[in-house]
């Protein structure tokens, strides 16, 4: 019910504000560009729905709100700083391995600053962390302990919360083909892993973020001055998706280190105090 539930509202969120953009801008064919207002109304239906997630799950599992957020501790706004360093430095490799190794799966053309530019970035700088933010209290925060319910013992559970949730959040970005499919199910399962490994959404909000945008600010950038391709179609996917993947394993693996060390800390603390 609840994966039904929230994939339903942000179907429905990113619906109705993209046919309100598409009657804002007295356009109502194929929406193959993306204009300023139609980026603000994905990022703006995403965010709706992901945030509304928050109140259903606390309702629907009976469960305190901040719990989304972190179990069992609290989330911590220091620790989401860190990893928001930790992951700026992945993702820009990542986007600069792409640049280097596949510079036409980029679709960046040349670099311009209009108008359109200006705005463009304005939007994504202002919405895209909103709607990456919500992603994660979507996927992670809601849909993963909803599906991890099912099964009992905690280890089993926290499996199957990953594994199950990674498609779902694939198939929710509507990928045209086997290596979007793919790609996505594997960012999905970065994103859980982070989550299950430092029991919080701080640092798959950090990558998250990043990821969506870093990228887009390149994506704008080098666009000629002009809207950005919205077709997947027209893009497809292939191998060079498999080059941000080293990036993204080295991303978790920091996830991981950090965490490790934190506990290893926290454990000598009482001993080295006295």
């Amino acid at each position: 019910m609840v994966v039904v539930v929230l994939l339903i509202a942000m179907i429905l969120c990113q619906l109705g504000l993209s046919q309100v953009a598409a009657v804002i801008e007295d356009d109502q064919g194929a929406l193959t560009t993306l204009t300023p207002l139609r980026l603000l109304a994905a990022n703006l239906g995403v965010s709706i729905a992901g945030l509304l997630a928050v109140p259903f799950i606390s309702w629907f599992a009976k469960v305190p709100w901040r719990s989304v957020l972190s179990f069992p501790r609290r989330f911590d706004g220091r620790r989401l700083l860190r990893y928001l360093g930790i992951t700026l430095v992945v993702i820009a490799g990542a986007n600069a391995a792409l640049a280097v190794l596949a510079p036409e799966s980029t679709t960046w053309t040349t670099f311009a600053v209009t108008g359109t530019t200006v705005t463009m970035l304005a939007v994504v700088l202002l919405t895209t962390p909103l709607q990456a933010l919500a992603e994660e209290l979507m996927f992670r925060g809601a849909i993963m302990p909803a599906l991890a319910s099912w099964v009992r013992p905690v280890v089993p559970a926290l499996v199957v919360g990953v594994l199950a949730s990674s498609p779902v959040f694939a198939i929710a970005h509507a990928p045209t083909d086997r290596w979007q499919l793919a790609y996505y199910t594997f960012l999905g399962l970065c994103f859980a892993t982070m989550a299950v490994i430092s029991r919080g959404l701080e640092a798959s909000i950090a990558l998250h973020v990043l990821n969506n945008g870093l990228t887009l600010v390149l994506n704008v950038l080098f666009a000629g001055g002009g809207a950005l391709v919205l077709d997947r179609a027209a893009v497809p996917g292939g191998p060079h998706l498999l080059i941000p993947v080293p990036f993204m394993l080295a991303a978790v693996g920091a996830v991981w280190w950090y965490e490790h060390r934190q506990r290893a800390l926290t454990a000598v603390a009482p001993a080295g105090s006295r």
